[in-house]
């Protein structure tokens, strides 16, 4: 792996303690003005100082993240079905590594949908994509995608999508946590970095996932609805953090969100 590769990928997973929370704001490439999400540049405002990662589309890093701001992007290239088509396993690849480049982005992500009817589109775009990224040194997270199929998130199913990618030769992957997750992550030879997925009933439950996750194998998080659906997005985040980082209980973590949002330091939606 060439020095450039190893500096992007260690801004993004912590060398301090090998962890990660990235912060997900992409989801309007298929669901459009998303609940709290209407206005990307407000919801990505305060949470910034928090994240380690930002990871969305080039129009709303181009139009809502301004230049000076100091984290690096995992840009969202891949696209083209939204949630009111036929298929949203229907993608291909919409941004250039070129265009990647010039946006000085830290790493680029790719959705795979494995037993779809576009498995072997989506596979071949992510190797596609590892063969001209690598030319620059730019890392590839693969998405392992289930499109609105949620019921196909067990082991053994995003085990057969973690190695698959890995085999392709992404660098890092983001999946979904599952019961038995520790064995998605033994058979998977890259970090895997769980998505948080739809917005969980409590702030608690939130903080729960990802702490199991992470104490099963997982390098961090990509949270997204999870944290700027939460009534209380930066102390949610903050928390987050702690869980993440600092080995905190999602119990005491939630205290911290608690003592925060009290304290004036939540900002309500």
């Amino acid at each position: 792996m060439d020095w450039g590769l190893k500096n992007r990928l260690s801004r993004i997973i912590q060398p301090a303690d090998g962890h990660t929370v990235m912060l997900a704001v992409d989801h309007g490439y298929f669901l459009g003005p998303i609940s709290r999400l209407e206005k990307p540049e407000e919801a990505i405002a305060p949470l910034l100082p928090y994240a380690d990662a930002l990871m969305l589309t080039r129009g709303v890093l181009r139009n809502c993240v301004g230049a000076s701001a100091d984290i690096p992007v995992v840009l969202r290239v891949s696209g083209g079905s939204s949630i009111v088509g036929a298929d949203l396993a229907n993608e291909t690849i919409t941004t250039s590594v070129r265009d990647a480049i010039r946006l000085n982005v830290g790493a680029v992500a790719l959705s795979v949908f494995v037993g779809s009817q576009y498995e072997h589109q989506t596979l071949a775009n992510l190797a596609h994509l590892i063969d001209e990224s690598v030319e620059y040194g730019i890392p590839v997270l693969a998405v392992t995608a289930v499109g609105k199929e949620l019921e196909k998130r067990d082991a053994r199913y995003l085990s057969l999508c973690c190695r698959i990618v890995a085999e392709l030769g992404a660098h890092f992957v983001k999946t979904y946590y599952c019961e038995d997750f520790e064995r998605v992550v033994e058979s998977c030879p890259i970090p895997v970095v769980i998505a948080g997925g739809p917005k969980l009933e409590t702030d608690l439950d939130a903080l729960r996932l990802a702490r199991s996750a992470i104490e099963q194998g997982a390098v961090g998080v990509d949270m997204g609805r999870n944290v700027w659906q939460s009534d209380h997005p930066v102390p949610m985040i903050r928390a987050l953090r702690a869980v993440v980082h600092e080995g905190t209980s999602p119990e005491e973590a939630h205290e911290l969100l608690l003592e925060l949002k009290h304290s004036g330091q939540a900002q309500p939606v």
